[in-house]
């Protein structure tokens, strides 16, 4: 019997980054629109867009966001701008390496669960004729340029492979990504920032919310169960220079993890989300493909 890989879960392979362009190729097409047909069928358009082309009359469910205040306070009524279709969109994985990501109790370290988050967005991506690139908060390495088909993708897994291996002496955190990503990153870019929740204790709202202005912003929050809800037992831990031991039986360090963990993420979800992102949720123990939900839509089913 062959033994298994002492890295799995430990450790992305660029194999299995690969392989999983299969879930993507396997997952429900989009149905497009033909001849007169209407109702919830998808456009072959991508996007919004960024470029106005007119105002028009606000409509139950349209983004508050893009309400016109010239038209809405010269006419007394409400408008909302409404934008051309975007057909060369970039979709750019800004990758989040800090040291917290090298960690997980439930089938991978949160770093795996990364790099697979991130190789379905690609491949996705690739599926939808985006053009692809990667970045990350570094002086040493500049962003991937954006390139299309298996190539734009297969660069990307690439990086997203060599990133999470082990962590980078030269990270200099999520904040310094997102501000590469400012300068770079086209209007009306499709963003997909895989990152830890303690990661956005240092960024600004005023650059979270310029991000999610100017483009389709999509947070992944990683997360291991543990961390959102411990067992009841103590528990060692490997420090950098000793052993750590928690008895998390004990009500009050009990409270404490909660707080340093479960209420920072939900408050990191709901910050998120109040400044115009959308936020993903995702646990080291469930699959990496619910990722597509987000990024690719559902085929309407006969009736």
């Amino acid at each position: 019997m062959t033994s298994p890989d002492p890295n799995y879960g430990i450790r992305p392979s660029l194999a299995e980054l690969i392989a999983l362009r299969a879930r993507v190729v396997a997952w429900p097409p989009p149905q497009r629109a033909h001849g007169s047909a209407s109702g919830l069928a998808t456009s072959p358009a991508r996007g919004r867009g960024m470029d106005y082309a007119e105002s028009r009359l606000y409509a139950q469910g349209d983004d508050a966001r893009h309400i016109d205040w010239r038209v809405t306070a010269r006419t007394g009524v409400a408008h909302t701008k409404v934008f051309h279709a975007e057909r060369d969109r970039v979709t750019w994985l800004i990758a989040d390496t800090s040291p917290y990501l090298f960690f997980g109790t439930r089938r991978c370290f949160k770093s795996v669960l990364a790099a697979q988050v991130g190789a379905l967005s690609a491949w996705a991506a690739q599926r939808s004729g985006d053009r692809i690139s990667a970045l990350r908060g570094s002086q040493s390495e500049a962003p991937l340029p954006p390139a299309g088909g298996s190539r734009g993708a297969l660069r990307a897994l690439d990086a997203l492979n060599r990133w999470y291996q082990a962590p980078l002496l030269d990270d200099l955190g999520l904040d310094v990504a997102l501000q590469a990503a400012g300068r770079v990153c086209k209007p009306g870019s499709r963003l997909v920032v895989l990152l830890d929740p303690r990661s956005i204790d240092n960024l600004s709202d005023a650059r979270l919310t310029a991000l999610s202005a100017h483009h389709d912003a999509l947070a992944v929050l990683l997360v291991d169960p543990l961390e959102l809800a411990p067992p009841r037992a103590q528990l060692a831990f490997a420090g950098p220079a000793s052993r750590i031991e928690l008895d998390l039986s004990d009500p009050q360090l009990r409270l404490a993890w909660m707080h340093a963990f479960a209420e920072r993420f939900d408050a990191a979800c709901m910050r998120l989300r109040r400044l115009g992102w959308r936020a993903l949720a995702m646990r080291t123990d469930e699959p990496a493909d619910q990722v597509l939900t987000a990024l690719l839509p559902y085929r309407r089913e006969a009736a």
